[in-house]
């Protein structure tokens, strides 16, 4: 990875394998924004909080710009949130080495990156997308943030477990999380006690992790397993949700998700845009 910074912010040059709006629209995240496209350049910029700092960012001429963004905070927080030290074109090679059922579904969405988002949030958010739409699933993290987080930038951070801990069910009237919101203050209160240690479990066996994250009320294997993957970054896990359980039982029929080794979480994006081209032909 080759970056310079400048006016515009950080510059990060001969990045391959990224495209935003598939890495953004993929059902991992649910806090970026497209931002209105300008006229003038035909530039398509996307923004978001991401670890408590409002984010500007786009690509132009295939160099990935994040806006106002020092060296110390490319360092600190978006080297590690885009997971740019990880080389995607081997991953996908080794995959499809490893797999060649996999060759088809790995030229779909070649673009997408797993992020490292904050565990809390990730886990909120999935708790809040349990038998929900991407619409809702927005709209009510919109909610609790503009509550219970503060101002950053255009926007709010997503906010504390420890902030959350303290409230009732009830406190969530307005969210419209409905059943959830009894998830979301067991889960935030487990977390800010350290009933459940979220940076613990990136060390531990995947197993023990799952069965942790399972002890918090509403939490299920797809819940936990999306913690893991897009919260604490645990490569290997893979979310089996609706499309992924219609793919292994059809095109990856006899396969487990272990078989796809430790970047099955990779494996996992490839197969679920598969099924979704697919639904759409």
């Amino acid at each position: 990875m080759e970056y310079k910074i400048t006016n515009r912010g950080a510059e990060i040059y001969n990045l391959s394998s990224f495209d935003l709006a598939e890495t953004f629209d993929c059902g991992q995240c649910f806090r970026w924004e497209t931002l209105p496209c300008d006229e003038t350049d035909n530039i398509q910029k996307f923004s978001a909080v991401v670890r408590g700092r409002y984010t500007t960012v786009y690509k132009h001429n295939n160099i990935f710009i994040i806006e106002n963004c020092t060296e110390d905070e490319l360092k600190d927080i978006f080297i590690d949130y885009f997971d740019l030290n990880l080389d995607y074109d081997a991953v996908r090679a080794s995959l499809v080495q490893k797999r060649p059922i996999l060759k088809d579904a790995a030229k779909n969405a070649p673009g997408i990156r797993i992020l490292a988002q904050e565990p809390w949030e990730a886990l909120c958010s999935f708790i809040i997308s349990q038998n929900n739409n991407i619409p809702r699933i927005k709209g009510i993290i919109s909610r609790l943030c503009e509550t219970f987080g503060k101002k950053s930038g255009e926007s709010y951070t997503f906010p504390s477990a420890e902030t959350l801990a303290v409230l009732e069910p009830d406190d969530l009237q307005n969210l419209r999380a409905g059943f959830r919101a009894g998830y979301i203050i067991d889960g935030a209160r487990k977390v800010a006690s350290g009933e459940i240690d979220l940076e613990a479990l990136r060390n531990m066996p995947i197993e023990t992790a799952r069965e942790k994250l399972m002890t918090i009320r509403g939490v299920g294997p797809k819940v936990a397993e999306c913690t893991l993957l897009y919260g604490l970054h645990r490569l290997e896990a893979f979310p089996i949700d609706t499309w992924i359980k219609k793919a292994m039982s059809t095109l990856y029929e006899g396969l487990k998700p272990e078989d796809f080794g430790e970047y099955a979480g990779i494996a996992q994006q490839y197969i679920f845009v598969q099924m979704r081209m697919a639904s759409h032909r």
